[in-house]
């Protein structure tokens, strides 16, 4: 309830308070009038948004990373923010507790608005199709209702019509049946809650240019259904949009957005916005690598009833992607961007961060005390297996993380301290050694295929503080470390003091986990033993350019 009443303040701010949540490291908004894409320059994967009144809605694909199913707010739909999350934990728990499920969950969800309430569809791949709604987007949602179950249904998205009846569009998984390249289609019951029809194939993509296509989004407009979907590959793919006078087809397609002359690869999965002010604009996502699928905002032009998206050309309705563009009509707006740094100074996370399997107390808990504690997960595996990765998403393309944080440690081999996570990672950590700490860099490639982590002493830092047998506490105390990030290039700094910092380890090359971009947070892990949990303290941590 507090975070709901956080959330409502928030958005109720002017914009000279509201100033202070503007990225320091990129915004889209540039002040006159314009903006420049990404509009949100940071792994929100498989967007879709809707528009409710003049507010706008965006949720993204999380897989495994909880609290899933993130939820943003904008008035414009170039600032946006955080609002809240959709899902608490994944289900079944046997699945997503434990070790982090990389790569499993949420899938390519939908947004919709109906009869006063909100709804999100998703695909778990392994599992079926769930939904979640709720009266207020920024929460609380109700738990998940299995709408569908089975494997390999994926990229979901509910229609409900005129008279009641609602559709659901969806893609299929190869990699959990074996086929792939088809859209289809089946009814739903009025609530939307369980299928009470068969699906049907209204396009099919193989032998094509149109293969892979997948991530369907279905509307209606003056009497038309639509569906629009992407097709021949994340990196390399285009937009289509077809139509049809019944939902179930026979539906026409045309080609309606493409890289083109550009330099933005692979327009992929969004969704389309029709405004108040009458405007249609369309948000995709683009796979920028390790950085993941940044989102785009294009405008909309309607050409002999077909939506060109980006810039009109002069003969068909393929369009090509702007980078910079006149900003949505509005009544209201504030320069504001997802939350990306923190002071801990609540008794609850910031809304970016996210733990990599379902949350669990030992993780870690927020404190009143202005700083968070992270405990020691024990474990006898490398740090791809660690649950309470405690992360966020990548900001920009370059930037700086710098952290302050203290580990308290209970036996050796206990260590806590800044990590860049992903396939291969990267960490920065201070580590408990007999009577001294080391500062140490923790490196792995190919952690998806068991490779090997390889770690390199830095520094011996002498211990301070408090070092009593009775409470076996041994203390470092105010330790800051740095990580910059330039063009994918990973370096670290530390320092004692805060003011002077000192390069250490070699450069590290990000790279992207399993279907999410790569991500920057803490790690604090200690080997599976019969001991107390060590743990780090994180006083802030800060991001900028």
């Amino acid at each position: 309830m507090f975070r709901n009443f956080l959330v409502s303040a928030l958005l109720a701010l002017p914009l000279t308070i509201m100033a202070q949540y503007r990225s320091q490291v990129w915004s889209p908004d540039n002040g006159d009038g314009t903006y420049r894409n990404p509009v949100l320059n940071a792994d929100y994967s498989d967007p879709d948004v809707i528009a409710v009144g003049e507010d706008y809605y965006l949720t993204a694909s999380s897989f495994n990373c909880i609290p899933g199913l993130p939820v943003l707010h904008s008035k414009d739909l170039v600032n946006w923010k955080i609002i809240g999350h959709a899902v608490d934990a994944l289900t079944p728990d046997s699945l997503f507790s434990g070790e982090p499920a990389h790569g499993l969950g949420v899938w390519a969800p939908s947004i919709r608005y109906h009869k006063g309430e909100f709804y999100i569809y998703w695909g778990d791949p392994d599992n079926g199709v769930y939904m979640v709604k709720a009266k207020n987007p920024a929460g609380p949602w109700e738990k998940p209702v299995l709408v569908i179950k089975g494997k390999g249904i994926i990229d979901t998205c509910p229609l409900w019509d005129e008279d009641g009846r609602c559709y659901l569009v969806n893609g299929w998984a190869n990699s959990r049946n074996m086929f792939a390249s088809v859209i289809t289609i089946r009814e739903l019951n009025a609530e939307g809650t369980e299928a009470i029809g068969k699906p049907v194939i209204i396009f099919d993509g193989n032998g094509t240019e149109y293969r892979t296509c997948e991530g369907p989004k279905m509307y209606k407009r003056d009497g038309w259904y639509w569906v629009m979907f992407p097709a021949g590959g994340v990196p390399t793919g285009f937009q289509v949009a077809m139509r049809s006078k019944s939902p179930f087809g026979p539906y026409e397609a045309q080609k309606v957005l493409a890289q083109g002359s550009t330099n933005i690869n692979g327009p992929h999965q969004g969704g389309w916005i029709h405004t108040t002010a009458g405007e249609d604009w369309f948000m995709h996502f683009q796979d920028k690598g390790a950085y993941g699928r940044v989102v785009h905002l294009q405008p909309v032009t309607w050409k002999d009833n077909w939506p060109v998206m980006g810039r009109v050309p002069k003969k068909g309705y393929c369009g090509e992607p702007y980078v910079t563009y006149r900003k949505p009509k509005t009544t209201s707006s504030v320069i504001v961007n997802p939350q990306e740094s923190d002071e801990f100074n609540e008794p609850m996370l910031g809304q970016q961060w996210q733990w990599h399997a379902n949350y669990d107390q030992s993780f870690g808990m927020p404190t009143s005390l202005g700083f968070f504690r992270l405990y020691t997960h024990k474990s006898n595996k490398t740090i791809w297996h660690t649950p309470n990765l405690l992360l966020q998403k990548t900001p920009a393309d370059n930037f700086t993380a710098t952290t302050k944080l203290k580990l308290v440690a209970k036996a050796d081999g206990q260590y806590g301290g800044l990590i860049m996570m992903g396939l291969d990672y990267s960490a920065l950590v201070v580590k408990s050694v007999g009577n001294h700490f080391e500062l140490q860099q923790i490196t792995c490639k190919n952690a998806d295929k068991n490779g090997t982590e390889q770690v390199k002493v830095l520094a011996q830092l002498e211990k301070t503080g408090q070092d009593d047998n009775t409470y076996q506490f041994a203390i470092h105390e105010e330790i800051y470390l740095q990580l910059n990030v330039n063009a994918g290039k990973v370096t670290f700094s530390y320092s004692t003091n805060g003011k002077k910092f000192k390069p250490v380890g070699d450069t590290f090359t990000m790279r992207e986990g399993k279907w999410i971009g790569a991500k920057i947070g803490f790690i604090a892990q200690e080997p599976a033993k019969s001991v107390n949990r060590g743990w780090i303290d994180v006083d802030w941590f800060h991001v900028e350019r």
